[in-house]
């Protein structure tokens, strides 16, 4: 009998922990079936952050390191400066990463550190239950955020990828989601595409997903993505905010774009 499908050897075998709707499977998922499908498994570190994904070194089938909240591009930055033939990556929420954690991502990104972040957007904290995240939209309702995120005392939505993509060391920058079927391919592409700027060395390379959180929004899953649909796409509208011309071959070398960091040139 013909197997048709079968668990990626990226992950392990211990269940998620996350909650019916919750993205950060989906997102899993594809980060580790790139890992396998470009035989990076074994030369990979995972720097996890804090908040939902705190225990994600557990589901990753590959080295990782736990970092305090908000410093994982930090310690990504130790762990690839001194072991350049890894492949290595941080798994943050926004919470951890545009909020405690602005600084780290900002100055990893303006010193094109050669490391791949991967940032999961679901505009509100998630494990700590539902506060205002930095990435909270307008009118929307937080725990701390009752009548709705208003600007003129709560100030605005933080739109990180924008904000990463106008730093010289960030080569690729991409926002993606994942609604259906051919959003979440488009991811994985992503995915892969970060994973090949880091294996040529050119420089930061960063992926945004825009994810649910049913359980802090108060919404059943379905209705949780269409409102992700109706309400998170119009202010973080999917695409690629720099890096779209990279091209790689089939083995990850680039053989297309240009890359310009400060003084260096990388053009193929």
């Amino acid at each position: 009998m013909a197997v048709v499908f079968k668990p990626t050897e990226g992950l392990t075998d211990k269940p998620f922990h996350y909650c019916p709707g919750c993205c950060h499977g989906i997102i899993h998922r594809i980060i580790a079936e790139s890992m396998v499908e470009m035989d990076l498994l074994n030369s990979a570190v995972e720097v996890a952050s804090v908040g939902c994904t705190y225990n994600s070194y557990e589901y990753f089938n590959c080295d990782a390191v736990q970092a305090a909240h908000g410093r994982a591009p930090a310690v990504a930055t130790g762990i690839k400066r001194n072991l350049k033939d890894q492949t290595v990556f941080t798994y943050q929420g926004d919470g951890d990463l545009a909020s405690i954690g602005t600084a780290e991502i900002i100055h990893a990104a303006a010193r094109g550190e050669k490391i791949t972040v991967f940032f999961v957007n679901n505009a509100v904290y998630g494990m700590t239950s539902g506060q205002m995240a930095p990435t909270t939209l307008l009118g929307q309702v937080t725990t701390t955020s009752p009548f709705g995120r208003d600007a003129s005392y709560q100030g605005y939505p933080i739109n990180v990828s924008e904000l990463i993509a106008n730093l010289t060391g960030a080569v690729y920058v991409e926002r993606v989601c994942l609604t259906d079927y051919k959003n979440i391919m488009n991811a994985k592409r992503a995915v892969q595409k970060a994973f090949n700027v880091q294996k040529n060395n050119l420089g930061f390379s960063f992926v945004e997903f825009l994810s649910t959180c049913p359980t802090n929004w108060g919404k059943e899953p379905v209705a949780a993505l269409d409102w992700l649909k109706e309400k998170m796409i119009p202010q973080y509208p999917l695409g690629c905010f720099k890096g779209e011309d990279l091209k790689f071959d089939a083995s990850g070398n680039l053989i297309a774009g240009e890359v310009h960091a400060g003084e260096k040139e990388v053009r193929a």
